[in-house]
């Protein structure tokens, strides 16, 4: 077991962080996934806590430079793309691959902010459209600003240009079939 352990430790990526056989035992069985070889248990690892560091660390940057967070940005982002500045709730929630009742939740502390206001469509009652405001769409820029800074110093710099595109192609692998099943009582 030890040689194997070895020989995965060698020919494992430079990226990927060292194994340490030693750790192995005294690791909890609970940390490890069941039918995963310890370089799918590592990459997995790794893949779960920078993508957790890095959006966290761009929420942080948001929020204390701007007073936003990153999915405020991006609801904001989208309501001044979308024609007349407006959306129904509906087709925010497809777009930002979230629950109606947490985007829902995040356009009414926008609104309390003054960022979005909220009506019902004229054409469906039952449809209710956000718009952004004016002092939404000030936000905006200064907070783009921020975020791609961000983006390209926690995340692009790291990278050669090479790592990046089969980064992103690696993401829209796993994203596409993901996308093909959504089930929108399920979106978190």
């Amino acid at each position: 077991m030890e040689v194997i352990e070895r020989a995965a430790a060698r020919s494992a990526p430079s990226w990927m962080p060292e194994f340490d056989a030693s750790e192995a035992h005294t690791a909890s069985a609970v940390d490890d996934l069941p039918g995963f070889d310890d370089i799918e248990q590592r990459c997995w690892q790794t893949f779960l806590e920078s993508s957790t560091r890095l959006l966290e660390t761009l929420n942080q940057r948001l929020m204390i430079a701007h007073q936003l967070t990153m999915f405020d940005l991006l609801v904001l982002t989208l309501l001044a793309r979308s024609r007349g500045g407006s959306a129904r709730m509906g087709d925010l929630a497809h777009a930002l691959v979230a629950s109606p009742s947490r985007v829902t939740q995040q356009v009414a502390r926008l609104e309390a902010d003054g960022l979005v206001r909220r009506r019902r469509s004229v054409d469906d009652g039952r449809v209710v459209i956000a718009s952004i405001t004016r002092g939404g769409l000030m936000r905006i820029k200064p907070a783009a600003v921020t975020y791609g800074r961000e983006i390209r110093r926690h995340y692009l710099d790291q990278m050669s240009r090479n790592q990046m595109i089969a980064m992103g192609d690696s993401c829209r692998r796993i994203s596409a079939p993901l996308a093909g099943a959504e089930d929108p009582e399920r979106r978190f």
